[in-house]
């Protein structure tokens, strides 16, 4: 069975870092579904490139995925960070252990829900002041139990196989990097 994968885009989101795991991902066999954090389907990343969602995080309620996924990107992050539905989805995938994704200033949406404290976290560098509560190690992505967290747009490829190690076998995983010419 496959497993199933939310990316939430919220306008100003970092175009790579939610579409490198959506690409991955599906490659894997995973269902990826991106989710606008708005009534609107139409969302416009930070480089002014308009995507459709697949749904809203207000047509689909999105509690019963495997992993949960968090791109970066200004505004975008401050963004999901800002909204009260993602604030709940969050702390509901946290508190259910499932899988959560943050790259790039998307950890701080973890900080403001006060999810995943104590963990070990990787973020851009411009917002790793903001991660109190956590131990920052500056790698370029990292995973610590079920918390994925990426550094940022130029390692969206990295972050995307830490997800993918967290849900696909490896010789899945090796079966997409061959395809994608990295071995």
């Amino acid at each position: 069975m496959s497993k199933k994968v939310y990316v939430l885009l919220a306008e100003g989101f970092e175009l790579i870092e939610a579409m490198t795991p959506v690409d991955v991902l599906r490659r894997g066999g995973a269902e990826v579904i991106t989710v606008s954090i708005t009534a609107h389907k139409e969302v416009t990343s930070s480089q002014k490139v308009t995507v459709m969602a697949d749904t809203t995080i207000i047509e689909k309620n999105i509690t019963d995925g495997d992993m949960l996924v968090l791109p970066g990107g200004y505004p975008g992050y401050i963004n999901l960070g800002e909204s009260q539905e993602v604030g709940n989805i969050l702390k509901h995938y946290a508190e259910n252990n499932k899988f959560v994704g943050a790259i790039c200033g998307a950890p701080t949406v973890l900080a403001k829900n006060g999810v995943f404290i104590g963990k070990e976290v990787t973020c851009h560098s411009s917002v790793a002041e903001e991660m109190k509560g956590y131990r920052y190690n500056g790698k370029e992505a990292f995973t610590d139990g079920k918390l994925i967290t990426g550094m940022g747009a130029g390692l969206s490829l990295n972050f995307a196989f830490a997800l993918a190690e967290c849900l696909l076998d490896s010789e899945t995983i090796l079966k997409v990097k061959k395809g994608m010419e990295l071995i």
